[in-house]
């Protein structure tokens, strides 16, 4: 960080009883410093500027535990660039400048930036306890089945439960359906093929194609012997 000429202190003396160019000489600054100074610092007393700065270290060293709050969450995610963004996160580093700063609940959250609602919420969501059980029983029965599938199944049974609702319980209780895997292919390289010796050896078929010269089109199946290359068979379709 860019270290200051003069401190918060110093410059409160300066704004006071002189003139713009006078002080701009004497001290070296541009007239455009001179005026965020008088309107930063203008009617400030030393004792004021001395009590901001003591709050402002306050604020700084909350800022900074609420980021080793936001780091200790990313390290226990296993995660280095994830945010502090889930609302559990967020309510465990309120906790902690609560306890460890003496904050309030306001300046807690200002400082991280989450709202007090949201510190304060209770959840109120119904116990889902016969609703796992069966969803579970189900995926178990039906093990290519997903989500959407197992969502008509439990509706049959007269679960009234939306499918967002039943797409969160079916990823916490880990019911996923994994992927089959691709197509096996041949491993290693393939033998050449073995030219024909004899005649009425090996034979190849084949479709050629041609067109009319008004346009309607003819399909001709060619049927040729690999060893004497004679023409066996030709037929139009």
């Amino acid at each position: 960080m860019k270290r200051k000429r003069h401190t918060e202190e110093q410059i409160i003396a300066i704004v006071k009883g002189m003139k713009t160019a006078d002080v701009c000489r004497r001290h070296g600054v541009s007239d455009a410093t001179f005026y965020n100074w008088k309107a930063r610092y203008g009617g400030l007393e030393v004792s004021e500027a001395k009590r901001l700065n003591g709050d402002g270290e306050r604020e700084r060293s909350a800022e900074q535990a609420s980021g080793r709050c936001d780091a200790r969450q990313r390290g226990a995610e296993g995660s280095p660039d994830k945010k502090m963004v889930t609302p559990a996160g967020k309510r465990e580093a309120v906790a902690h400048l609560r306890s460890a700063f003496d904050m309030s609940e306001r300046r807690a959250c200002r400082t991280i930036g989450c709202v007090r609602m949201m510190v304060r919420y209770r959840s109120c969501r119904p116990d889902d306890t016969d609703l796992r059980l069966r969803l579970r029983a189900l995926a178990h029965e039906r093990r290519r089945f997903g989500y959407r599938r197992l969502h008509v199944l439990v509706r049959r049974e007269g679960f009234r439960v939306n499918h967002k609702r039943l797409f969160r319980l079916y990823r916490e209780e880990r019911l996923m359906v994994h992927r089959r895997g691709g197509r096996k292919r041949a491993l290693g390289t393939r033998a050449p093929m073995v030219v024909p010796q004899l005649a009425n050896d090996r034979w190849s078929l084949d479709f050629v194609s041609d067109q009319f010269i008004d346009g309607r089109r003819l399909r001709i199946l060619v049927v040729v012997d690999d060893c004497t290359r004679e023409r066996v068979c030709l037929a139009a379709q």
